[in-house]
């Protein structure tokens, strides 16, 4: 039995989502919250296999609850599920420790399928969850690429941009000049630049050299 702890502050959601896993073969609901606070001290007393985990509720939150367990019981299967796909939401909740995201949209029976494969250590979500997740990962501020280069790298680019060709770098670092050659390649890919000229007024437009 898939033991199954369901925190909402809607009684009547609780009521209906509770009574159709309650009537799954492979389904115990076991305790009930109705706000972040009795979920923690349920989640920590009964330690259930999968926690359902609403997102608004009074006193506290569902991310603050969601982060109190993890921080207490990192093991903890939580679901989100609700009404919100707010980036504030969405992220912190994923942050916090939530293995899944739903929408109180869904069907009962996607509920269930979704609380299976948690408990099997698999992660779900909501379609427009991960297309949030993908297009924040495409987002990535141009400023922070140079912080992907090892030192090494970014010992290389201030000489580059000193003006100094690969065989002075060479000759300076006391390293191979195949080894300056590959260095200069991976930093022009990190960079996403096309050439030493380009990488050159990278490193100048963002301030890494005076």
């Amino acid at each position: 039995m898939i033991r199954i702890l369901f925190a909402d502050d809607h009684e009547m959601v609780r009521i209906g989502v509770s009574s159709y896993l309650s009537a799954q073969p492979d389904m115990d609901v076991v305790a009930e919250a109705d706000d972040g606070g009795e979920a923690v001290e349920l989640a920590l007393k009964l330690k259930p296999d999968v926690i359902l985990m609403d997102l608004v509720m009074k006193e506290m939150d569902g991310i603050e609850a969601t982060n109190k367990i993890m921080n207490k019981w990192p093991e903890a299967k939580i679901i989100i599920v609700t009404s919100f796909l707010d980036d504030e939401k969405v992220y912190p909740a994923l942050e916090a420790g939530a293995t899944s995201y739903l929408l109180k949209t869904s069907k009962a029976s996607e509920i269930a399928k979704a609380i299976r494969a948690t408990y099997n250590g698999q992660s779900v979500l909501e379609p427009e969850v991960t297309g949030k997740i993908m297009t924040k990962m495409r987002q990535k501020p141009v400023e922070h690429l140079h912080e992907q280069l090892t030192d090494r790298e970014m010992e290389i680019l201030l000489l580059i941009a000193a003006g100094k060709t690969n065989q002075e770098i060479a000759d300076e670092l006391f390293i191979a000049l195949k080894t300056v050659k590959v260095h200069v390649s991976n930093i022009l890919g990190k960079l996403e630049v096309q050439d030493r000229t380009q990488a050159v007024i990278y490193a100048f437009k963002h301030h890494l050299v005076q």
